[in-house]
């Protein structure tokens, strides 16, 4: 749909003159055409690199219906002192008599390195107040995030940003404990818990749960901590004690045993270079009866392999599996709108796993 754009600048400025632009701005608009009202659902902080800010921007162009209402993106650049801003508002080219047309408000805020510790000064003014605000800082900049956890409910985040996996888990554990959290990491194995969850859901093939003695994990080189998750998960629903893994002598593979019910678990964690996005390539659960499952990324979805002890195999295809990284960006978002009560069991299981 072909849209307008409303667009207030202005350099050296301060958070209440931004703030009283774009009020001024919304009320033009209203007077214009009773039609046009501006969107209110959730506010989204974002810290950006400057350098980075137009990919960032290009990210949230693809998230499509899920869209945030008001976007305050705080582009850093580390030589600023002070604060330069842009608020767009944008709205249908059109709205007939009758119809909503709903407004979406973005402001951009250049500021520098010393601004960051005390962010919510500037931020605080811009928000809308009586909505849910989610702050995303996707490179990094955890002080800017630490001084907005008092305006906040959701931080968004991607445990597989941190090059370490263990300060990862335990910075979302941490977050976890004072907001609610939001982990790409953890969205990208949906469908993945999704067909596992399927697969073991009949009567007759439930009790295989309590039976399973191994599970092999392949992910991208990079998202140790997706995996890592994974293991939580079902550590978390199958009620399994956890250790942590230890590295294999090439340091690369994760390996070790957890404790059943009724018999140790063998976990793997294998990293796959031939994978060129963030996530999980594939995994393998093999159960005390001899049965393997294994599922696999694969053109148009996911491929699925059985085999019980007789050797009979059966393959099939899953398809549509993947979101893609701009759905994983724009689910994130429809998730600070919900509560996932698996994810907090989850990441406690995964942090056992580390040592």
């Amino acid at each position: 749909m072909a849209t307008i754009d409303t667009v207030w600048r202005a350099r050296d400025t301060k958070p209440g003159d931004i703030d009283a632009a774009l009020r001024a701005s919304l009320a033009q608009i209203h007077r214009d055409n009773a039609g046009y009202v501006p969107a209110r659902v959730l506010n989204l902080v974002c810290v950006v690199d400057k350098q980075y800010s137009g990919e960032i921007a290009n990210r949230l162009r693809r998230v499509g219906r899920y869209h945030p209402s008001r976007t305050i993106v705080c582009s850093v650049d580390p030589r600023r002192t002070t604060l330069d801003a842009v608020a767009t508002i944008a709205a249908p080219s059109e709205v007939r008599d009758g119809e909503i047309g709903l407004l979406r408000e973005t402001i951009v805020v250049e500021c520098g390195q010393k601004h960051l510790k005390n962010l919510d000064r500037i931020v605080d003014p811009l928000v809308v107040t009586d909505l849910l605000t989610c702050v995303w800082a996707p490179h990094g900049h955890t002080e800017a995030v630490d001084s907005l956890l008092d305006l906040s409910q959701i931080v968004l985040l991607d445990s597989v940003d941190e090059p370490e996996p263990v300060d990862a888990l335990r910075r979302a554990r941490d977050l976890s404990e004072q907001v609610y959290v939001v982990d790409l990491a953890w969205l990208r194995s949906t469908p993945w818990r999704e067909r596992l969850a399927a697969t073991f859901d009949p009567d007759t093939v439930r009790p295989e749960l309590n039976t399973i003695d191994g599970i092999t994990i392949r992910h991208h080189p990079d998202s140790t901590a997706a995996a890592l998750l994974l293991v939580g998960w079902l550590a978390s629903r199958l009620d399994w004690r956890v250790d942590p893994l230890f590295a294999s002598q090439s340091g690369t593979v994760l390996e070790g045993k957890v404790h059943g019910r009724r018999q140790d678990v063998k976990v793997r964690l294998e990293p796959d270079p031939r994978l060129q996005v963030r996530g999980l390539a594939g995994l393998t659960i093999s159960t005390a009866s001899g049965r393997t499952y294994s599922l696999d990324r694969g053109p148009g979805g996911l491929r699925a392999h059985f085999q019980n002890r007789r050797g009979e195999t059966r393959d099939w295809t899953i398809l549509g599996a993947s979101r893609g990284e701009s759905g994983i960006l724009g689910e994130g978002i429809r998730q600070a709108l919900l509560r996932d009560g698996t994810y907090g069991p989850a990441l406690a299981c995964a942090n056992g796993l580390l040592r």
